[in-house]
């Protein structure tokens, strides 16, 4: 058996609910052999759980980053980049890899912490990795970022967030609503350059949804690299992640992770798919 080989530039979440650790989980779920170049180690007070960003040294990044594109690979997702420096080396390991295949995730925050990694991060995204981007994809507040707007809370706004973010060279974006977007559902926009598509799940009630968005991300990446259109890459991928938060779990009184297994176990929380009218610019 030969399986299809998948990249994550990333940083590793110690406490292995997102991450490194969750690109590889989800990797594996999708049947993908998954490979890591990690960029930093986020670590966690255990009695406030605040974040430590630890950058790893430059040289080092580009010796995982070589190794890996030795053996040749066939999709690849970007996580945490916590420099602007790494980001261009992401740009460049993109670039040196061969394949159209890569989800850029923009992370630009530690889940529960407000303040933005690296102010000129977005800058360098938007020069270096959207180009390349055949996904993207922000939640709302990073949609923002990218778009230079304020962060969307409507569908409209997440419609013109979209086509800012597509503009700018991303081929495909999907823009995580969640059940942070006030709608009745929990909600992503998918937005291909000519329409519009609405991804809708009920809406869970759990809390435990940390590494959720790397998850989707890595999902997609493995969808890519499995042969699967950017559509069905894209849905798959929500299918994948409303179970593993429908079924996370509490790793302490800190934090709760997704579950990565969720859907092959339990089955997936069903997915419907609207196609909406276009935004209208005023």
């Amino acid at each position: 058996m030969t399986l299809k080989k998948t990249l994550t530039i990333a940083g590793s979440d110690t406490s292995a609910g997102a991450g490194m650790q969750a690109d590889l989980k989800a990797f594996q779920e999708h049947g993908t052999y998954g490979m890591v170049a990690l960029t930093v180690v986020v670590t966690m007070d255990p009695k406030t759980w605040s974040h430590t960003v630890t950058p790893l040294p430059t040289e080092l990044l580009q010796k995982q980053i070589d190794t890996a594109l030795s053996t040749g690979v066939d999709a690849i997702k970007t996580g945490m980049l916590s420099t602007e420096e790494i980001i261009q080396m992401a740009s460049k390991a993109i670039q040196a890899s061969g394949t159209d295949k890569i989800v850029i995730d923009p992370v630009m925050v530690c889940k529960g912490e407000d303040e933005v990694l690296n102010p000129g991060n977005t800058t360098a995204m938007i020069q270096y990795l959207l180009p390349h981007a055949t996904v993207v994809t922000p939640n709302l507040f990073e949609a923002g970022q990218l778009a230079g707007t304020t962060t969307p809370k409507t569908i409209e706004q997440m419609q013109a967030a979209a086509v800012k973010i597509h503009e700018l060279g991303a081929k495909n974006v999907v823009i995580k609503g969640g059940k942070a977007l006030v709608h009745d559902k929990a909600v992503d926009l998918f937005y291909n350059g000519v329409e519009f598509k609405l991804l809708e799940t009920e809406k869970v009630s759990s809390t435990y949804n940390h590494g959720a968005g790397c998850t989707f991300a890595a999902s997609i990446c493995a969808n890519l690299a499995n042969g699967l259109t950017v559509e069905e890459s894209v849905i798959e991928a929500k299918e994948f992640v409303s179970a593993a938060i429908k079924h996370g779990w509490a790793l302490n009184e800190h934090v709760g992770p997704v579950m990565h297994g969720a859907k092959p176990r339990f089955g997936a929380p069903e997915v419907t798919v609207t196609t909406i009218p276009n935004y209208v610019k005023a």
